[in-house]
Formats: structure tokens, C-alpha cells, sequence
């Protein structure tokens, strides 16, 4: 069955994104997991990625599961294109469409850049900028064919401002900012090309959120008297909430959010004031 053949996938519980399906990467911990629970909230059927941790990966989803959430795990590395087409494939086959997007998958390799690798250079850059290129790319083929859909990156404050130790990481992160812009621009380009752009439906917009400082496992491995400087940086005085970030992705992932695209929402307690 094709993509532009396939109907809505039957959502378990109501909600503004019911029909939808979406696939998070990175999507079992973190912000991560607090995107994958707010979209199954809202109604959406979501695969939420995982590299590693399969037990965990697991439990997530059982836990879900066990709220009456509709929800496909799917392991592999976002850094690899082999893996990203297999991933995608296995979203199609499965539940027939994809609608959202969520480019979340991340990882820190942090050193000064004198004693940073080539390697770790290259290994940040694949997994949190072209695997955002990867999985972009893959998702817009059915995206366009059916002419709508979003795309969500998730970038960071550090993308912003920079930060010692993680050239790779900062520049993966603002890399993010054009990505989304062009393929932005490109989208609705395509779309009008074929005659698919409309005032009426949810459309296909790409956006990114850029993240400040959130209270997840690897922000508060931080030593204390670490976190109290990041703290006296935000102008709100506190580390932000996965679950703010994750309503941000579900607001831009809902039809409402139809005439958004191209744009990069800070959410980071006031520190690019």
C-alpha cells in the first residue's frame, strides 16, 4: 500500500494530534521521552527511537503502553544512512504513514579543541547534524507526496553562544539552524511546484527549538557548584523541564501551527537576552 493510499492510523485516545504518527529519536529518555509522551498524549502512534539500552528502551514503552499509548520501539544509529532507511522503512510498514518528525538524537564528545580528535569531531557531527540530514531527507520524500507534515529539530542554547569544550557539539547545533531553514524554504518550494500548497490543512512546516540548560541525567551529572554558575546565567534562576520542551515540539507539531516554518524557538529561561 502507498504512502498517499495509506488512511490515518487509529489513534487510542483523543487529542489534537489523533491520526497522526510520529517518530522521536532519541526518543526513550530525556527530552526525548518527555517529546514521545507528550505527542501519545495529544493521540499520536509514535516510534520512538533508541540506540543502545534496549531494557530500558523497553520498560519506557511498557510504561506507556500501560497509560493506553500507541507506541513502536525502533533501535539504530541516526549517524548511519543504512540505519536511518531501515528506521523509516520500519515506521511505513508498521503503521503506514509518517506525519512528524522529531531530529532529537544527540551525543557529546566535549574536549578543547586542541586535544579534540578528528574522530570525535566526526562523530558528533554525523549523529546530531546529518542524522538530522538523513532522516530529513527520508521523511520528506512521503511527506511531499501526500503534501504535508513536520519536521522538528531540536537544536540547542549552545548552537547560540558556544561553549569551551564542545566546538563539535556547538557546531553541530547551529549547523541545525540552516538545515531547518532551507529545508524549510525548500519544502514549500516543492509544494508549490506540484500545486499542493493550500489554505486549508495542516500543511508542511519545518522548525527548530533550541533548548537552554534542562534538568536531565546528563545536566545534573554536572557537579552542584557547576549548576549553580549555569543557574546564575538564566535570567528565571532555574534549569528548564524536559516536559517544557516537549510542549513546544507538540504545539509546532499540530495543524494550528500550520503557518510556522523556518523559525528556531528558544527555550532556555531567558539566556540569549
Amino acid at each position: 500500500m502507498s504512502v498517499t493510499e495509506s488512511k490515518p492510523a487509529p489513534a487510542t485516545r483523543p487529542g489534537r494530534l489523533s491520526g497522526r504518527v510520529a517518530l522521536v529519536t532519541g526518543g526513550t529518555r530525556g527530552i526525548g521521552a518527555a517529546i514521545t509522551r507528550s505527542l501519545a498524549d495529544e493521540g499520536a502512534v509514535v516510534g520512538a527511537g533508541f540506540s543502545s539500552n534496549q531494557e530500558r528502551a523497553k520498560s519506557f514503552a511498557e510504561e506507556l503502553k500501560g497509560e493506553g499509548a500507541d507506541i513502536s520501539l525502533h533501535q539504530g544509529n541516526v549517524g548511519d544512512w543504512d540505519d536511518c532507511q531501515r528506521t523509516v522503512q520500519e515506521m511505513l510498514d508498521q503503521h503506514g504513514r509518517l506525519d512528524i518528525l522529531v531530529n532529537n538524537a544527540g551525543i557529546t564528545v566535549d574536549r578543547t579543541i586542541w586535544k579534540m580528535t578528528v574522530d570525535d569531531w566526526h562523530k558528533v557531527l554525523r549523529v546530531n547534524l546529518s542524522g538530522a540530514f538523513y532522516l530529513s531527507k527520508l521523511a520528506l520524500e512521503h511527506m511531499l507526496e501526500r503534501g504535508s507534515g513536520r519536521i522538528i529539530n531540536i537544536s540547542s542554547v549552545i548552537g547560540q553562544t558556544g561553549n569551551i569544550g564542545q566546538a563539535n557539539y556547538a557546531a553541530s547545533k547551529s549547523g541545525l539552524f540552516g538545515l531547518t531553514m532551507s529545508v524549510a524554504k525548500e519544502a514549500a518550494f516543492a509544494l508549490g511546484r506540484a500545486d499542493k500548497l493550500t489554505d486549508e490543512g495542516p500543511g508542511l512546516t519545518v522548525n527548530a527549538v533550541a533548548p537552554g540548560y534542562i534538568a536531565t541525567e546528563m545536566v545534573e551529572a554536572v557537579p552542584e557548584k557547576v549548576l549553580d554558575k549555569i543557574r546564575a546565567q538564566i535570567p528565571m534562576a532555574r534549569l528548564g523541564r524536559a516536559e517544557e520542551i516537549a510542549r513546544m515540539v507538540e504545539f509546532l507539531a499540530e495543524d494550528e501551527s500550520s503557518y510556522i516554518t523556518g523559525q528556531v524557538f528558544a527555550v532556555n529561561g531567558g539566556m540569549d537576552m
